[in-house]
């Protein structure tokens, strides 16, 4: 996982590949688009995690990455902007399908506490996007929030404190105060 092994220019490429696929992936009815060969899957929330993340290490890019950055954010903007409802409805089947993802790993959690703990760091990547959904709607969550609590409540119960999973770079852009599941792990069974 490349968060684990993070790098600026892997997710300025990245982004770059899904903010030029926005249209007309954003009215389109597919959840997860393509973007091309060993890329991730382009979601509205993927686009956020990455623009989160570089907005927050702009400081530490040089001036093609401050351009390039700029660049895909304002295509971002404009393309949210544009395709607002679409947008949001978006964002919500995102979020909806990504707290069932994470209700169904709860369950094997359960069924295999073994392969669970194995199996964590996509979750804590899913919940995460999860929480770039929450913030992208605002006040429009509301929907999502007992969804959230029962995936979190989950989480919870089959998870222990450990270090930040992700690389140390990004650790000051998720306090863990707000993203506690990437500071928690299940612990295989003794």
């Amino acid at each position: 996982m490349t968060e684990q092994t993070y790098s600026i220019d892997l997710d300025l490429k990245e982004v770059t590949a899904m903010v030029d696929s926005f249209v007309p992936y954003i009215y389109e009815d597919e959840l997860y688009g393509r973007v091309g060969m060993n890329l991730p899957r382009l979601t509205p929330g993927a686009v956020l995690l990455r623009l989160r993340r570089l907005n927050a290490l702009r400081g530490n890019m040089n001036a093609n990455q401050i351009t390039a950055l700029d660049t895909v954010t304002i295509a971002h903007n404009q393309a949210r902007n544009e395709w607002g409802v679409a947008y949001a409805k978006k964002l919500t089947h995102e979020a909806e399908s990504r707290l069932r993802d994470i209700q169904i790993y709860v369950k094997e959690c359960r069924d295999d506490p073994r392969m669970a703990a194995s199996a964590y760091l996509p979750e804590a990547l899913r919940r995460t996007m999860v929480q770039e959904v929450l913030t992208a709607l605002g006040g429009n969550a509301d929907g999502l929030k007992p969804k959230v609590r029962q995936a979190d409540s989950g989480l919870r119960n089959h998870t222990q404190p450990c270090p930040f999973l992700w690389d140390a770079v990004l650790q000051p852009i998720y306090p863990q105060a707000e993203f506690w599941w990437l500071y928690v792990r299940p612990q295989p069974p003794e």
